[in-house]
Parts: C-alpha cells; sequence; structure tokens
C-alpha cells in the first residue's frame, strides 16, 4: 500500500469516526427538543427537528424539496438542512424524463464512502432509471440503520462529480426503536 492511500484510508476513517460520534452524540441528546419539565427548546441550527408534533411515523421526504432532482443543486446541503432522517422514512426523487431540452437523470445506490467521495458508480446499484422520477416520483424507504449514499449515475458520473448532485444520509432510529 503506497502512502498517499495509506493516508486517504486514515482520512476515510477519520471521516467515519467522527460521523459515528455524531451519530452517538445525537441519540445521547435525543431528548433536548422537550427541554426541561417539558417545555420546548428552540434549535439554533437547521437541522433540528422537522416539526412540533413529535409524530413517531415514517415521513416522505421530497429530495430537494421544490427544487427537486436536478443538475447543479447542491444535496450535500440539502441533505444537511433537512436531517435528521429516521429509518422508514421514505426518499422521494422526482425528475423530469428526459427530453429535447432536459437532461435524464438517474439515481444510483453507491456502496460505501469511497464511491461517494470519488463519484465512482462501478460498484453502485442503480435504483431508479431516468423515466422513473417523472410524476409522483421513485420512493427509497431507508429500511435499516446504516449509511446510505446517493448518486446521479448520468455522462459517466459528471452530475455527480459536477453538478454535486450526491448527498449521504444516516438515518437515526424513533423513539419506538429502543
Amino acid at each position: 500500500m503506497g502512502l498517499s492511500s495509506a493516508a486517504s484510508v486514515a482520512h476515510a476513517l477519520i471521516l467515519v469516526l467522527c460521523a459515528a460520534s455524531m451519530v452517538t452524540e445525537s441519540m445521547a441528546n435525543r431528548g433536548w427538543y422537550y427541554g426541561f419539565n417539558n417545555t420546548t427548546y428552540n434549535w439554533p441550527w437547521p437541522w433540528g427537528p422537522r416539526n412540533d408534533t413529535n409524530d413517531d411515523t415514517p415521513s416522505k421526504i421530497v429530495v430537494g424539496g421544490s427544487d427537486r432532482w436536478h443538475f447543479g443543486f447542491n444535496y450535500s446541503d440539502w441533505a444537511f438542512e433537512n436531517a435528521p432522517f429516521y429509518v422508514n422514512d421514505a426518499l422521494v426523487f422526482k425528475y423530469e424524463p428526459p427530453s429535447d431540452t432536459v437532461f435524464p437523470h438517474s439515481v444510483y445506490l453507491l456502496p460505501n464512502l469511497w464511491s461517494y467521495l470519488k463519484c465512482d458508480l462501478s460498484r453502485a446499484k442503480m435504483i431508479a432509471n431516468v423515466t422513473d422520477g417523472g410524476g409522483e416520483g421513485f420512493e427509497f424507504v431507508l429500511k435499516r440503520w446504516k449509511p446510505y449514499y446517493f448518486a446521479c449515475g448520468e455522462r459517466g458520473g459528471l452530475h455527480c462529480r459536477d453538478g454535486r448532485m450526491k448527498f449521504m444520509v444516516m438515518p437515526l432510529l424513533r423513539r419506538w426503536h429502543y
């Protein structure tokens, strides 16, 4: 193993450890939203709970919100701003079918962090083709407590690399899981 590949592995390991510690911290502090004596704590950051209902039912979340799934939108920022996501939530990918004026898009599930960082689609699995995002869109349910890495696979990964059409989520467990 060369020095540069060893350094890359070390950087990836540090990133995974940071992500794991963030999940651990969020699970330890999961009750802070309700504050002391059941009073509401106002979140000073954008990734607090999505609503005040304390609803434990899974949500359907449109990827990109009203911007949907398209080239040039920063989905990593979107995922950060719309977190947390929970096990059994459904991500809905909506995009226009290909035409003379619209670039085709697809959705790939990447196998690991390295593939995500490099936009390497060689071992990725296509979960939605260029026509699946039309109409009501394509739904992907976050069935497990694990990191999920998503990317557009069109143009040989160009949409992922240059169009910022990639994001990752680490769904948390809902209260009824623990």
